[in-house]
C-alpha cells in the first residue's frame, strides 16, 4: 500500500476538530491503504500509465465513495511543473503522505540527489509537497510531519517479520550506531544481509530535510519572481516549517525592502551586526545579549532608541502571532529613525567601558528585534 497519512494529517492544523478530523482521517487511511494496490493488477502491468487511473475504476466497482477513488486517482499528481495538484482536499493529503514517505525514505538510507544526479526524483517529489501545499493553501507544520512519517517507516520495518530491534524511534539519532550494530549481528550470516543493514541504518535528521525543502522553495519562488536570500532570512528562523506561512513572511518581506524606510533600516542593521561582530570577537559571543541599563544612557539618542525598540518589538510580535506579517514590518520601520539619529549622533566604543557596553546591549537589541521577523543577517544587499 502507499504511506499511511496519518504523519500527514498529524501535521495539519489543530483547529480542524474530532469528530470532522477522525472521519477524515479514517478515509484518508483507506484511501493510501489502496493508493498502490492497482500496481498488482495486469492491467496496470501492460499499461503503467493508467496507474492511479485503474485504481479509482476498481474503488468504485468495489462501492467505496467518489472522494476516495478521486484521492486514489490524483495521489501521483503532480507529476511536473504543469501538472494539477490533487484537487480534493483528500486527494491532497494522500498525495503530500506518498511524497513525504519518499523522501524519508531514501533520506533515511543517506540516498540523496548529488549535484545533477537524482534517479530517484526526490527533488520532483519535494517540489509536488510544495505545490500540493501552497496551491491547495494546506496549514501543515512540515518538520512534525516528516518525523511522524520516519516514526511510522520505522514500525512498519520493526514489525516486519524479517527480524526483531529493539524500539529505538528513528527521530533518536544518538541511537544510530547502535541501531547498525544490533542490525548487523541480527542478519549475520543472512544472504540479504546487506539489504537489512541497510534497514538498520533508517534515521531522519529533520534539519537535513527541511533545508533541502528550503532550496527547493528557493527555486519555486524564484521562478515566480522572489529573491532567494529572503527565503533563507525566513528559513533561518527557529520552528519555521509552515509553507503557507513562510511565503507570507518572504512576500512581506520583499515588499518592505522595496521601501525606503526598509533599505535603510537594513543599512542599520548591518551596520549594528557588523559592529557587533567585531566586538563579541573581543569580548565573547553573547556578551552583549543583556538588557542595556536605562540609568547608563548618556544621550537623548540612546533614550529614544531604547523606547522605540520596546515599542516596535511589542508591536511587532502582536502582529505575528496574529499572521499580519506586513502589520509587523510596519512596527520595524518605525525604527529607521531613532536607529538613524543614534549612528549619527553616539559613539558606540565609548572610552568610559560602562557606556561602551551598554550601548552595544542597545546594538543588540536593534539585531534581537528584527530578528522576529526574518535573520537580517541573510538579506543580500
Amino acid at each position: 500500500g502507499a504511506a499511511s497519512p496519518q504523519p500527514v494529517i498529524a501535521g495539519l492544523d489543530p483547529a480542524i476538530q474530532e469528530p470532522e478530523r477522525k472521519a477524515f482521517a479514517d478515509k484518508a487511511q483507506l484511501a493510501g491503504e489502496l493508493a498502490k494496490a492497482d500496481l498488482t493488477t495486469g492491467m496496470v502491468g501492460e499499461f503503467p500509465e493508467l496507474q492511479g487511473l485503474m485504481g479509482a475504476y476498481y474503488a468504485r466497482n468495489d462501492g467505496l465513495d467518489d472522494d476516495i477513488a478521486h484521492a486514489i486517482a490524483q495521489h501521483y499528481s503532480p507529476l511536473g511543473p504543469t501538472d494539477d495538484v490533487p484537487s480534493t482536499p483528500l486527494g491532497q493529503v494522500v498525495a503530500l503522505a506518498d511524497k513525504i514517505d519518499t523522501l524519508v525514505g531514501f533520506f533515511g538510507i543517506d540516498e540523496k540527489p548529488t549535484g545533477s544526479k537524482d534517479p530517484y526524483a526526490l527533488r520532483r517529489a519535494a517540489l509536488g509537497i510544495i505545490r500540493v501545499v501552497l496551491e491547495s493553501g494546506l496549514r501543515i507544520r512540515l518538520t512534525r510531519a516528516l518525523v511522524k512519517s520516519a516514526d511510522f517507516l520505522w514500525k512498519d520495518l520493526k514489525d516486519s517479520p524479517i527480524f526483531d530491534l529493539p524500539d529505538i524511534r528513528p527521530s533518536e539519532l544518538a541511537q544510530v550506531e547502535k541501531l547498525v550494530k544490533v542490525a548487523a549481528d541480527k542478519v549475520e550470516g543472512n544472504q540479504s544481509a546487506q539489504k537489512l543493514v541497510m534497514i538498520g541504518r533508517v534515521t531522519i535528521n529533520p534539519d537535513n530535510l527541511r533545508q533541502f525543502f528550503a532550496d527547493r522553495l528557493k527555486v519555486y519562488l524564484r521562478d515566480r519572481g522572489a529573491r532567494h536570500d529572503l527565503v533563507d532570512a525566513v528559513f533561518a528562523l527557529e520552528g519555521q516549517d509552515d509553507l503557507v506561512l513562510i511565503v507570507k513572511r518572504v512576500e512581506a518581506l520583499s515588499d518592505f525592502l522595496g521601501t525606503d524606510d526598509g533599505a535603510n533600516l537594513l543599512a542599520g542593521y548591518k551596520r549594528a551586526s557588523n559592529i557587533l561582530r567585531i566586538e563579541e570577537k573581543k569580548d565573547g559571543e553573547g556578551a552583549f545579549n543583556a538588557a542595556p541599563d536605562p540609568e547608563r544612557f548618556a544621550e537623548p539618542e540612546e533614550k529614544a532608541l531604547a523606547a522605540a525598540i520596546a515599542i516596535a518589538t511589542k508591536d511587532a510580535a502582536t502582529a505575528v502571532a496574529r499572521e499580519d506579517f506586513a502589520a509587523a514590518m510596519s512596527a520595524l520601520a518605525r525604527l529607521r529613525a531613532p536607529v538613524d539619529a543614534f549612528f549619527e549622533q553616539v559613539t558606540v566604543n565609548a572610552d568610559d567601558a560602562g557606556l561602551r557596553a551598554n550601548r552595544l546591549k542597545l546594538l543588540a537589541q536593534i539585531r534581537a528585534a528584527l530578528h522576529k521577523v526574518a535573520d537580517f543577517s541573510k538579506v543580500e544587499g
